[in-house]
């Protein structure tokens, strides 16, 4: 097996032909996967803007994000990086990819959740500026455990 060479992430634009696929990654990296049903129809939103990162080689998929715009304001939804591909810079890119997006929309803020424990998370988003802005008591549901606060974070563009 090679090494994968990260600097030569591709990044595209992912539509409802790429569903099935965010749903696969979805459902390896989090308690509550999102079904393909879902995410078509995110995917099928005008306001959804959305990008899978590519390595060369199989397997294709290393990572996706998914948000939303609405008039000036812009949301990261979901973000996931496969486990071999995290601390490599391909969620930053993905983020990257979003902002960049949400500017050519006119957005002026870009707003998110994360678990307050996912300290490699929210590294990632201090670190592109990101400011957090609040607590949401028991947002994320886990299976087994007790539910997680949810830390919210907005970066003005």
């Amino acid at each position: 097996m090679t090494a994968l060479d990260y600097r030569h992430v591709s990044l595209l634009w992912a539509g409802p032909e790429h569903a099935a696929e965010i749903a696969q990654l979805h459902m390896g990296l989090f308690d509550t996967p999102w079904s393909v049903e879902s995410i078509d129809q995110l995917l099928n939103h005008p306001g959804s803007t959305a990008f899978l990162a590519r390595l060369q080689g199989p397997p294709p998929a290393a990572g996706f994000i998914m948000g939303q715009l609405a008039a000036d304001e812009a949301e990261i939804l979901s973000l996931g990086v496969r486990a071999d591909c995290q601390r490599h810079g391909v969620g930053r890119r993905l983020v990257e990819a979003l902002v960049r997006a949400a500017k050519r929309a006119d957005a002026r803020r870009l707003f998110l959740e994360v678990g307050h424990s996912n300290s490699a998370a929210i590294a990632l988003y201090k670190g592109l500026g990101f400011k957090e802005t609040g607590r949401r008591k028991g947002y994320y549901q886990r299976s087994g455990a007790a539910p997680e606060d949810a830390l919210t974070f907005a970066l003005a563009l």
